[in-house]
């Protein structure tokens, strides 16, 4: 049976710029030390972007899910996201090895040759961003299973149990050097730990995100009841600011899940007038291109960035001056964002200079 072509959708394109832009904003705006209040306040605005990049991912698994064939399905992964990552991965290893110290490479002293299996399947010492890698390849494997339970009207049923398991599997925060004494076969574990821990914790904002392209109608719904959602939005966030300031509990996945489905609601109602909006729009869907590749590199430049100016991953507030602070974390996104993009623009040239047949997703992202 022969199956119709799933239209170009604008609104969940820009939705995928935003999020990448949220994303590099988490690494690269935080500021004061991590136990004040005012850095609770400022990651909670800015920190949790997986949560969105998540959602868009099982959307567009769904939207492009007619044609599903599983052989098929993991080759383009493997060309399309898994490649990429090992070929980028590259420059951190380097970075790891030459910049032990100042990069953050927990597994210094380790046999090279045993570093590097572990970088690749934590993604995180290499290209902390990249940890969502080896926990997405976990959702690629259970895709087939995911269309059969949604097949039988059965996966979206369970959503309420699932988002009730976000809510109680709080995602753990990664420490490495707390797993340093441990045989090499006992931290390869715990590291895989740490990737199971994402895939449960963000299970249910993959699957929301295929019930919202199943069920498209419901975006319409989610902007008439945006009112209600900012106030869930809103409370959420203050609830978790509070709770994680005085170390109770902490789940960014909460407020971030009201605002995707605020900003779906509102990119949607708004697409006509977006789109008219010529260069507004294509800013947007520049970086919505990039973004694969934005998630890949802008880790490095971050690195870089720091090292130049002298600049700590976490601005600390010197003598209160608070909009100092602000200037220079604002200063350090735009510059970052900017320069991972012109990387990727060159890169992608001069592949297709090469071989100008070549697939520059293979090796970017892009």
């Amino acid at each position: 049976m022969e199956t119709k072509k799933k239209s170009f959708l604008n609104y969940i394109n820009i939705f995928r710029g935003l999020a990448i832009l949220l994303i590099i904003a988490g690494h690269t705006m935080q500021f004061e030390n991590n136990s004040s209040l005012i850095h609770k306040i400022n990651c909670e605005m800015i920190c949790g972007g997986t949560a969105l990049f998540i959602f868009i991912s099982g959307f567009l698994f769904q939207h492009l899910s007619a044609k599903f064939e599983y052989k098929t399905y993991l080759k383009k992964k493997w060309t399309n996201v898994i490649l990429p990552y090992f070929l980028t991965s590259i420059v951190g290893i380097l970075f790891c090895f030459i910049y032990p110290i100042n990069y953050g490479n927990s597994f210094n002293g380790l046999n090279p040759l045993l570093q590097i299996p572990m970088f690749l399947t934590t993604g995180r010492i290499h290209n902390t961003p990249t940890w969502f890698i080896p926990m997405i390849i976990l959702f690629f494997f259970s895709s087939w299973i995911l269309l059969k339970l949604e097949k039988k009207e059965i996966l979206y049923k369970l959503l309420p149990l699932m988002f009730l398991i976000t809510l109680i599997f709080q995602r753990i925060d990664v420490d490495y050097n707390s797993i340093l004494n441990l045989s090499y076969t006992q931290k390869y574990l715990a590291c895989l730990g740490y990737i199971l821990n994402g895939f449960i914790h963000f299970f249910s904002l993959y699957v929301f995100g295929m019930f919202c392209s199943k069920y498209k109608d419901v975006i319409d719904k989610f902007y008439e009841k945006r009112f209600f959602i900012w106030i869930l939005m809103l409370f959420s966030a203050g609830a978790n600011i509070y709770l994680s300031y005085k170390g109770i509990y902490s789940n960014f996945t909460v407020s971030k899940t009201f605002l995707t489905i605020l900003l779906l609601g509102y990119l949607k109602y708004y697409d006509e007038w977006v789109i008219k909006m010529k260069m507004l729009n294509q800013v947007l869907d520049t970086i919505a291109k990039y973004s694969f590749g934005l998630f890949f590199v802008h880790w490095y430049w971050f690195f870089i960035y720091n090292q130049i100016f002298g600049l700590e991953k976490v601005i600390p507030i010197i003598n209160n001056n608070l909009v100092l602070v602000l200037g220079i974390v604002i200063a350090r996104f735009f510059i970052v964002t900017v320069l991972s993009i012109l990387s990727l623009f060159v890169l992608k040239k001069l592949i297709l200079l090469i071989n100008k047949n070549a697939n520059t997703r293979m090796y970017l992202g892009i």
